[in-house]
């Protein structure tokens, strides 16, 4: 028994010994980004400018460090890889909103930490807004709109929130669009509509000018060719007739020479 207990032991100062004396590598290095150890939202709007730094934990060597926007690798200066490292994101705009900054460890791009872009800017909107149809066709009125958050819509007509007529108006909306279709348009659908779009941050609108005309009462152009071939013929055959009465008359007309003799 005491020889087992004594196995026991040798085995376990062997293995102490054995995690004492391990390489420092298999020590796990850390990445950090502006002191964060997981992936992160970071809060800014357009404008602005950002600093992104990242630094390895528990290294025992040099570590160089490689910075990705989205699946591109971004260029670093060789005195700004190695342990440490930081990218400025400087004029940040509305487009750069879901952007993500990567850290990745060099020998091992396993490892690595990510920042994502929260631009929150107000209700942007753009379209075509001024229109001209003629009663009784279609119209689409068109409102683009980007915003973070996501904004509120609605469509007011003259000042007041439309009242939307069944099988006359349609809307269609999805998180970059507010689309308004009206079918066989009246003469009563002329007018200003505005999009309208409620942010917290803010209202914006944009006025769409619908111009609605008379509409154009076309003729049938196969008629008009029709009769047009009918004048063309009659008078082609008019002066065909005439050309003969006038062949007669210049031949009755005309004395023949005859020769007297003395």
């Amino acid at each position: 028994m005491a020889w087992k207990h004594s196995v026991i032991m040798q085995m376990g100062r062997f293995l102490l010994l054995v995690i004492l004396f391990l390489p420092c590598e298999m020590t796990s290095s850390v990445l950090t980004v502006n002191g964060k150890t997981e992936n992160y939202i970071l809060d800014t709007t357009p404008g602005s400018q950002e600093s992104l730094i990242c630094a390895v934990q528990n290294h025992t060597r040099e570590e160089e460090l490689l910075w990705y926007r989205e699946a591109g690798r971004v260029d670093l200066k060789s005195g700004n890889k190695i342990n440490s490292s930081s990218v400025c994101v400087s004029s940040i705009s509305e487009n750069d909103n879901g952007i993500s900054f990567t850290c990745r460890l060099g020998r091992d791009q396993s490892v690595s930490i990510s920042v994502v872009l929260n631009v929150t800017f107000p209700p942007l909107l753009s379209g075509n807004d001024f229109q001209t149809v003629e009663e009784g066709s279609n119209v689409k009125l068109d409102c683009n709109v980007k915003a973070n958050p996501q904004a509120q819509m609605m469509w007011y007509k003259n000042s007041s929130l439309l009242d939307l007529e069944k099988s006359h108006h349609q809307i269609q909306q999805t998180s970059e669009s507010l689309q308004l279709s009206i079918t066989k348009v009246k003469k009563s659908d002329n007018g200003t509509y505005s999009c309208i779009a409620k942010s917290p941050l803010k209202t914006e609108s944009l006025d769409f000018h619908l111009i609605v005309k008379d509409k154009t009462i076309s003729v049938p152009a196969e008629p008009i060719i029709a009769a047009s071939v009918v004048v063309f013929l009659t008078f082609c055959f008019g002066l065909i007739a005439r050309r003969k009465k006038i062949m007669k008359l210049c031949v009755k007309d005309k004395d023949p020479h005859r020769e007297t003799a003395l």
